[in-house]
């Protein structure tokens, strides 16, 4: 008797459970408040259903909602409100990676210390300057760029 009302309990809450996942969908529609327009062109957005043209891309997200998301991760400590300590923690994290002793002061070698690794280790022949293929090592590497889809094959 108890594993029947189990199984009719969970039936109905994945009744249940369907239910709100379409009207959630259907609430997402954007082509639900888009009045129909008689005489509309085809083209080839606009030939397959809204249903099918959904599947294409996720909708827009709107101005107010990306500005919140924004907010959102620049209040580091949730408090509603923003200050400068928070603002400029992301410069800190920055800062903190060049001051190689940690002593609050960036001085022009710390600054240079990457360029300067670089330079000395381009120079192949260690004459104090670069020749043009020295140089051409120094060339920042370009990531090859998979393509977005199989289409573009």
């Amino acid at each position: 008797m108890l594993r029947i009302a189990t199984a009719a309990a969970a039936a109905v809450l994945l009744v249940l459970a369907g239910f709100f996942v379409w009207k959630s969908r259907a609430a997402a529609d954007p082509s639900a408040t888009v009045p129909k327009v008689a005489a509309a062109v085809s083209t080839p957005e606009t030939a397959a259903p809204a249903r099918h043209r959904r599947a294409f891309g996720p909708p827009a997200a709107s101005d107010a909602d990306k500005e919140a998301r924004r907010f959102a991760r620049a209040d580091k400590d949730k408090d509603g409100k923003i200050e400068l300590g928070e603002m400029l923690l992301g410069r800190r994290k920055g800062f903190d990676k060049l001051d190689a002793n940690h002593d609050g002061v960036l001085s022009f070698e710390e600054y240079t210390a990457k360029t300067r690794q670089k330079f000395n280790e381009a120079d192949g022949d260690h004459s104090g300057w670069l020749s043009s293929a020295e140089y051409a090592e120094t060339a920042p590497r370009r990531k090859a760029h998979a393509p977005r889809c199989a289409c573009a094959a």
